[in-house]
This record gives structure tokens, C-alpha cells and sequence, in this order.
């Protein structure tokens, strides 16, 4: 029987992926994890520990309790929160990443997820359609950990066997929990701004084009990764992994549709200057000939899922 803890798992991602993997593998197979105890309140369906990923000791002890088989490590500061506190996003993200690899080279666990992101890319890296390898020269904290963080899963898998699989996410969108303090946080927040009937005041240029994806695609994404045969998976540092592609201004014309009065600024900041490293567009061949990942949303139909899902605040 398999048992997997999820890191992180009150974020955003984690929180649909724990739902979607308790759906998958059944409720008692999932011991779900945050240093938030608050976090605890979205867990009554599988067991729930707190658990600070920098605490090595702390983990071992649950995956031996647990008899753990697989970790899907999703605990991490995201790109615009990590560059208020570089030195500590470096320790939390890289430690915590070795924390998990050294557990799977004791053969403590048979798997681990890990996200990269394209924060790995950087202002030398080709914009369109960007391949899977390719200059890759990140300008934020959280890119440069993802990209030593790849280079340890690939290092981790070639000295030692570990099982270690990962993809290289877009933005991702989701509306059923908060936004974790990620450069593409924008095209969450934007819906419930028209929702709500407020002027949404956007962070980033309205021509900004960035990869993004909707939640119920990364989610298939990351369980397809899993459940691919381990000989089908060519890529041990971080797949590239891709959806759509569109700008503030796109999203904004297509809920526009939907609410004819809904206003918009544009009031670039910080994290302006971080998008603009970033790629425009991902090549992902490589997942679509390994393990045959095929997307299902675009923009009209990730808005239409969302907007029947989201009601106005009271």
C-alpha cells in the first residue's frame, strides 16, 4: 500500500494535489503537512502533522511512523515573497529539497515529487517556446534555488537511484485557496476582483505575456509524471511542462465577457522586472513524447470553469 506525506500542503498547490491524491490512493494513505497548524482545518479527510521542513530529524520520524512511501515535497517561498528574504528562501528551499533527497538514498522512500518552475530561466534564455535545455540564468532567489534544486534531483538519481521526478510549473491558477505570494499571482487574484465588482489594480505590464496553466492541469500533470513508468523518465532534473500562454491584458478581455463594467490599472512593481526574465512560452515536447502529457484547458474554458465555481464575497 502505498502512504505519501505531502510538504507544504496547505499552499495552494498542495492543497488540491493532497485531494486529488487521497481520491486516487484513498484517505488513510495520505499524511498531509504544514508548519501551519491553521492549516489543519483543510485536512479532516487524512491525517494531518505540522511539520517545519528544515527539522530533518522531525521528518524522519514521520516517515518512519508513517511507513511512507512516497514524498511529494511542495514546501517552498515562491519568487515575489522570496526576494524580501533571500538569504532564508535560499535555506528553506535548498535544505528542506536535500532533507527529502537524503531520506530517498537511505531508501527510507521509494519517490519523491519536487516542483521546479520556470523561474529557472532567465534574461539570456530564448523567450518562445523555450526548450528544455537551454541558458538558463535566473535572476531571484527562488529561480536559483530551483535550478541547484534540479541539479541535486538529477545528481541524487545518477549517484545514488533515488526516484526523483519533477516539472517545471507555469503560473498556475486556482481558485479554491489563496495565492502563496508567486509573480503570477495576478491571474489568480484578477477573478475574484471582477467578481467582486472592485477595480483590479495589476502588478505587471498589461502586455506581459508569461506560461500559465489552470490548477486542474497541473494536477494531471504531476500525477501523470508519477504514474509514468520509471524507464520512461528521460528528464531527471525538471521536465518543462506547458499549457497557455496569455497577458494581463488578454485575461482581463475575456472576463470582460462575462462583467462589461470591470475596470482595470496598471501599476507595475517589483515583480514586473521578474516576470520579464521569464519566458513568454514553453516547449514541452519532451513531456509530451515521454509520458504523453496533454493539456485540456485554454484561457475561455479555465475562465468559464472558474467564474461557475466562485461566488461574490458578502
Amino acid at each position: 500500500m502505498e502512504r505519501i506525506l505531502i510538504t507544504g500542503a496547505g499552499g495552494q498547490l498542495g492543497s488540491e494535489l493532497s485531494n486529488a491524491l487521497a481520491a486516487k490512493y484513498g484517505n488513510e494513505a495520505i499524511i498531509a503537512t504544514d508548519i501551519n497548524e491553521k492549516a489543519g482545518e483543510k485536512f479532516d479527510y487524512c491525517t494531518f502533522e505540522i511539520l517545519d521542513v528544515l527539522d530533518k530529524e522531525r521528518l524522519e520520524s514521520l516517515v518512519e511512523q508513517y511507513k511512507v512511501t512516497q514524498v511529494y515535497h511542495l514546501a517552498a517561498i515562491l519568487s515575489a515573497v522570496g526576494e524580501k528574504n533571500p538569504l532564508f528562501t535560499w535555506k528553506l528551499n535548498m535544505d528542506s529539497l536535500l532533507n527529502v533527497l537524503e531520506l530517498g538514498r537511505m531508501k527510507k522512500i521509494n519517490k519523491i515529487y519536487w516542483p521546479s518552475s520556470i523561474a529557472v530561466f532567465g534574461k539570456n534564455t530564448p523567450v518562445d517556446n523555450t526548450p528544455q535545455d537551454c541558458v538558463m540564468d535566473p535572476t531571484t532567489v527562488y529561480g536559483i534555488s530551483k535550478l541547484a534544486g534540479e541539479r541535486w534531483c538529477a545528481y541524487y538519481f545518477e549517484k545514488y537511484g533515488v526516484d526523483v521526478r519533477s516539472l517545471r510549473y507555469p503560473g498556475l491558477i486556482g481558485y479554491k485557496s489563496a495565492a502563496g505570494g508567486g509573480t503570477t499571482d495576478y491571474a489568480v487574484d484578477i477573478f475574484r476582483a471582477a467578481i467582486d465588482g472592485e477595480e483590479f489594480e495589476c502588478f505587471l505590464d498589461k502586455d506581459m505575456y508569461l506560461p500559465m496553466m489552470y490548477m486542474p492541469d497541473a494536477i494531471k500533470a504531476t500525477l501523470d509524471l508519477m504514474d509514468a513508468p520509471k524507464e520512461d523518465i528521460t528528464i531527471r532534473s525538471s521536465y518543462n511542462v506547458s499549457a497557455i500562454s496569455f497577458s494581463p491584458k488578454d485575461i482581463y478581455k475575456v472576463l470582460l465577457k462575462y462583467y462589461p463594467d470591470f475596470k482595470i490599472k496598471y501599476n507595475p512593481d517589483f515583480r514586473q522586472e521578474i516576470a520579464a526574465s521569464w519566458p513568454d512560452s514553453i516547449d514541452d515536447t519532451r513531456a509530451r513524447l515521454d509520458w504523453d502529457w496533454q493539456h485540456d484547458y485554454d484561457l475561455e474554458k479555465m475562465a468559464k470553469d472558474i467564474l461557475s465555481h466562485l461566488a461574490p464575497n458578502k
